[in-house]
């Protein structure tokens, strides 16, 4: 976590983004931003072609991802979904419908595999992953992407490279259009890994 609190700027403006700007969407707004990024997803090459996705299992401040985990599990999609462990972010498969039901909730009221399972990890099961749907607070036109500040996906994505070195990954994230700032406000540091696309409504 370290790592951000040098980026005086990178603070402000998560600070912002949290205290104001994503508290400020309306259910009624996020509810219709979902709804039209979802239909942008599934109309893209990448999701149609893609057999392996990792998709995260959304919070209320973020964009819903409901409707496209149904929708991976009716096209027979293989759905990978973070589950973390101290400073350690794993991505795991989920089977079914029935399976993201029955998940456990963690403190933050977010439904979460657990790793010990012994579920299939994209890591491990030696194809790794064809799309990542990504998270974040703040995101650039250019495919800069701000997290929550620990670093998760940075880190899994690197791992995720040197574990698959040839493998053709695309990293697109959702965005709600509020969350969309300018290059200048959003530095990019050496670790952060950039995106190929960001959809919006």
């Amino acid at each position: 976590m370290a790592k951000n609190l040098s980026n005086p700027l990178k603070v402000a403006l998560r600070n912002r983004m949290k205290g104001e700007v994503l508290k400020s969407i309306t259910p009624e707004s996020r509810a219709r931003q979902s709804k039209a990024i979802t239909e942008k997803v599934l109309q893209t090459d990448a999701f149609r072609s893609s057999k392996r996705i990792s998709i995260y299992l959304s919070t209320s401040t973020e964009v819903d991802t409901g409707e496209l985990l149904n929708e991976c599990f009716r096209l027979e999609k293989h759905v990978f979904v973070p589950t973390y462990e101290g400073n350690n972010m794993e991505m795991v498969r989920l089977k079914n419908l029935e399976d993201y039901e029955s998940l456990p909730l963690t403190k933050w009221k977010i439904k979460q595999p657990s790793a010990k399972e012994g579920r299939e990890n994209a890591l491990t099961n030696g194809q790794g992953i064809d799309l990542f749907l990504m998270p974040g607070v703040a995101f650039t036109r250019v495919g800069g992407r701000m997290g929550h500040g620990m670093g998760y996906y940075d880190t899994y994505l690197t791992r995720h490279h040197t574990t698959y070195p040839n493998k053709k990954t695309t990293l697109m994230a959702l965005a709600f259009q509020e969350q969309i700032v300018d290059e200048t406000e959003l530095p990019l540091d050496a670790h952060d890994v950039k995106l190929h696309t960001i959809i919006t409504e």
